[in-house]
């Protein structure tokens, strides 16, 4: 298990990829019509929408697709900011420099810059190229503004693909623009059997009812699913036992109550720093929505409740938690709003 399956069992093509079958025709079609127009791939995390965009980018330029998919990803650009960026070798000619302290720009200009650029760069052996810009929702609106004349300009040698995991929070001109796709989460009759595969070919035997607690704890996430797996199963290979769903449910216990809890108390305690690190390892690291972020802190409050008997400053955190969703439900900024809650919560 030296391999990680995520990596090792990742879809080639349109036929591999689990689920999603009418999206995936959809995007057969317009791929084979020879006219892709822009697209816009909606859904969870890990529901397929990078490995859709890859096995399109396969399908359209064979071995030379490398040479005409470029791949960015939105959060990494504005939400690390130059510290990403100066990590990028790709983006070393563009900033002049590999210490962010001596870059002048802002990260919107730098945007800017690496898209036009990029964009400008002809096709080889292709009618056009595509940009993958991943994590979409992270962008600004200003740089979405941007982003939306550079699709204008160089619309006859550049097709874009935005992906993301909330649709609201592209700007109507841009959605204007492309063709909107929604990718659902793989249920469990697709994702069971096909961890049964990947458990028979790494020469593993797990029960059944393993694979099904997996896929619920999960939520039909494929890539999560194969990795809790492989950890699980290197964990119980360690101690010489069978896996387990008692294993499997400890597991996404002690995941859930460690992080959620630690966001929770650090928000209770005013360290906004810890409180902001805990977030970003909700969002980023393991992809959950700003919705899953306030439920699991509802569940946090009143798990609180019961140790302190406070009804009133139970129902008061209530109150700012359905505040933040409320403005979640209007296409809000996720991380603002979330930071916003931690940062006044309990006043």
């Amino acid at each position: 298990m030296k391999d990680v399956w995520t990596l090792k069992y990742r879809p080639d093509s349109f036929d591999e990829i689990l689920g999603n079958r009418q999206t995936l025709e959809t995007l057969n079609s317009l791929t084979a019509a020879g006219s892709l127009p822009h697209l816009i791939l909606f859904g969870p995390e890990n529901s397929g929408k990078m490995t859709a965009a890859l096995a399109l980018s396969k399908k359209l330029y064979g071995n030379e697709a490398e040479l005409n998919f470029v791949y960015f990803n939105a959060s990494d650009f504005f939400e690390q900011g130059k510290n990403y960026l100066v990590r990028d070798p790709r983006f070393y000619r563009i900033l002049g420099t590999d210490d962010p302290k001596k870059i002048q720009k802002s990260v919107i200009n730098i945007f800017k810059d690496i898209i036009n650029e990029y964009a400008a760069i002809a096709p080889m052996n292709a009618d056009y190229k595509i940009i993958c810009i991943d994590s979409a929702e992270a962008l600004t609106m200003e740089a979405q503004q941007a982003l939306r004349r550079i699709m204008e300009k160089y619309s006859k040698t550049c097709r874009f693909i935005l992906s993301s995991k909330s649709v609201s929070k592209i700007i109507p001109p841009l959605r204007s623009r492309g063709v909107t796709l929604f990718f659902s989460p793989v249920t469990p009759e697709e994702l069971v059997p096909f961890m049964q595969s990947v458990i028979e070919k790494e020469g593993f035997s797990v029960k059944e009812d393993v694979l099904y607690e997996i896929a619920y704890q999960t939520r039909g996430n494929v890539g999560k699913s194969l990795e809790t797996l492989q950890t699980a199963l290197l964990e119980a290979q360690e101690i010489g036992t069978e896996l387990t769903v008692s294993m499997i449910q400890m597991q996404f216990q002690l995941e859930e109550e460690s992080e959620m809890t630690e966001l929770f108390n650090a928000a209770q305690t005013k360290n906004f720093a810890e409180a902001r690190n805990h977030l970003d390892t909700l969002l980023i690291d393991d992809g959950m929505t700003g919705s899953e972020i306030l439920e699991g802190f509802e569940t946090a409050a009143i798990a609180d409740e019961k140790k302190s008997g406070d009804e009133i400053k139970t129902a008061k955190r209530l109150i700012q938690i359905a505040e933040c969703d409320s403005r979640l439900s209007q296409a809000s900024n996720e991380r603002i709003q979330l930071e916003n809650l931690i940062a006044n919560f309990d006043e």
